[in-house]
Parts: structure tokens; sequence; C-alpha cells
């Protein structure tokens, strides 16, 4: 797995991580959104730089341009809830991307810390042979996104396959480093610094869902 530091030199993105950590900024929730929603498109700039382009040329009004376009089709997958927020960042810019959503929680069984990944909705158009970004805003022990993977693995393959995620814990690489195939990039806007006894990310932002669309029950 090849993984991408993108928050490593200064730039813009820094400023928006800033604010969705701070307490107070973030108790406004539209701002939160947008904050979420900008680093869905810095990362989108970022990672479209990796992708394979193809030549064509474009009549303009006074002739023809040989230009580069996206040589294969992308497809979007969202994570649900809190992956919302960042896949309209991402939708910004693949303008033309097919979308696909996938709910996955933690499922407490003894009422516990103790959990489990549950995989339940889907809707996903196919992504044969198509490059494949998984959004998901935290990375922390990084079951989730590997049950996901797994369910959405069941029938088709992708060319490639990137995830991204704008927080991420250092036990949660290491666990998809372990359990994903090696055409997969990870595309990280921070690194922080370790989970907590809760398996939450320290120091984090706390729960992206509910900071961006409110608390559940």
């Amino acid at each position: 797995m090849q993984i991408h530091y993108i928050s490593e030199q200064n730039s813009i993105l820094n400023h928006f991580l800033t604010q969705l950590r701070d307490i107070h900024i973030q108790k406004d929730s539209m701002r939160f959104r947008k904050n979420i929603e900008r680093i869905g498109e810095i990362m989108a700039y970022e990672l479209s730089k990796t992708l394979e382009y193809k030549a064509i040329d474009v009549r303009t009004p006074l002739g023809i341009k040989h230009t580069t376009t996206i040589a294969e089709p992308v497809v979007l997958c969202s994570i649900l809830r809190a992956g919302l927020a960042l896949h309209q960042g991402f939708m910004n810019f693949f303008d033309d991307a097919e979308n696909g959503f996938v709910s996955a929680y933690r499922y407490h069984f003894n009422h516990d810390d103790s959990f489990e990944i549950r995989v339940e909705y889907q809707a996903a158009p196919s992504f044969e042979n198509k490059n494949l970004i998984l959004i998901d805003p935290m990375l922390a022990t990084g079951q989730s996104i590997v049950a996901v993977l797994q369910k959405l693995h069941l029938e088709q393959k992708p060319k490639e396959i990137h995830i991204a995620v704008v927080i991420a814990a250092p036990e949660g690489i290491e666990y998809l480093e372990k359990n994903l195939p090696e055409n997969c990039h990870l595309w990280v806007a921070a690194l922080d610094d370790k989970l907590n006894e809760k398996n939450y990310i320290l120091p984090g932002l706390g729960d992206a869902g509910d900071l961006a669309y409110g608390s559940k029950l």
C-alpha cells in the first residue's frame, strides 16, 4: 500500500484542519461541513495527479487544442454518514464520477468498549476495472474500511483503490497495511498520535458525524 501524507508541507489544508479541531469553531456545524468539503477538494486535486490521462483534441471557437483528460472512470464511494461532506468535496472535482454509499458502524455487542464492525446498507455502481475512491474522514482502527472493501470486493475488482481520510491513527494505518492489497493508495490529510482506550483518535477532533450532522441516539 502506498501512503500519501498531504499535510507535510504547509498549505491552506493545514488552516482548514486547524479549524476542524478547534472546539470553539467546530460548534458551527455548517462551517465544520464546509471545511471537510474543502479538504476533500484539496485531496481530490492531489489524488488526480496519480491517475492516468489520455491525449485528446478539443475544438475551441478559434481552433483545435491538443490536451489531456482522465483516461479511466472514477467511482466515489463514501462510508455513511460522516463521509458525506468529504464526498461532496471530491464530487466537486470529479464531477463525472459515479457515486456509491455504504453504511458501517461499531456494534458494541457487550455494551462495553469491545465492538465489531457491521456493514449493512450498500448502494454502489459497478467499479470493475475503474478507479475506486473510498471516502471516510476518520481512520481509527481501520476495521471499518477493511470490512467495507471486503463486502464491495465480493464480485467486482477495481483497477486501483484510493482511500481518502482526513485524520488517521498509526494503528489504523498498520491495520490497513496488513489487510489490504498492494494496489491500494492511502491519502491522509493529517496523521495523529495514537488511539485511546476506547479506540478513538488522539488528539483527533471528536465524532466527525455528530459534528457535521448532529448527535445520534
